[in-house]
């Protein structure tokens, strides 16, 4: 299992723990066996945490058999939201939302919905509301990225939730991205809102389980696919 670069300094603080509690309670084994059982626990515990910590920050390969038109999850996790907005930014007009909510046992990796070139890239601080509100969208800090494929436009929007503190966003503006390659990632807990232009196919309802990179949550009208 491949992990995302930002997840390895907390596990080799993790196995650093491991070490100096195992090794103290090597130590303290022969004179103070009842302090050494209290070290040995921590380094059982320390070990569980990193080992959570590795699969929180897991990045797996996926290779996906998206069709023409197809635009795909950026986000594993839940549907929690499909919503018609106005959005301003990149797509300049009504647009659809669907807002999928992470747990702490998803993946956190983001992917790009379609390939095409970055035209917005914007980041905004803001609270840590719970990300399954509505209001998150508006209120919590923030990352946007818009991507252009043509006349095609889509807009993801990572959103920090209750517990993650860090929005991590790769491309720059003018970049090229492809569909289904990482974008960014979010710890601990996140929201990912994916906006689409009103009128496109929505392939998903509310309460369906996203795979990013894979599940294809909406698509280009077969009439406007060619434009």
């Amino acid at each position: 299992m491949r992990i995302a670069p930002e997840g390895w300094p907390f596990i080799a603080v993790g196995l650093l723990l491991v070490i100096v509690f195992g090794g103290g309670g090597s130590l303290l084994s022969g004179g103070s066996p009842a302090l050494a059982r209290w070290f040995m626990a921590g380094a059982a515990l320390m070990a569980i945490l990193t080992a959570f910590t590795a699969y929180f920050f897991r990045d797996p390969v996926r290779h996906n058999q998206a069709g023409v038109g197809d635009v795909l999850a950026p986000a594993d996790g839940r549907i929690v939201l499909i919503t018609e907005v106005d959005e301003p930014e990149f797509l300049q007009g009504p647009a659809l939302r669907i807002s999928i909510f992470l747990s702490i046992f998803n993946v956190h990796t983001q992917k790009a919905p379609i390939t095409g070139r970055v035209g917005l890239r914007d980041y905004k601080p803001g609270g840590f509301a719970a990300a399954w509100h509505d209001k998150a969208s508006e209120e919590n800090e923030q990352a946007t990225l818009g991507i252009a494929s043509g006349p095609h436009r889509v807009l993801i929007r990572q959103i920090a939730g209750l517990v993650a503190r860090r929005v991590v966003t790769d491309p720059r503006e003018g970049d090229f991205v492809g569909q289904g390659s990482r974008i960014g990632l979010i710890r601990f807990g996140s929201r990912v809102d994916l906006f689409v232009p009103l009128g496109w196919e929505i392939t998903c309802e509310v309460g369906d389980r996203a795979v990013g990179g894979r599940s294809v949550l909406a698509r280009i009208p077969r009439e406007r696919v060619g434009e």
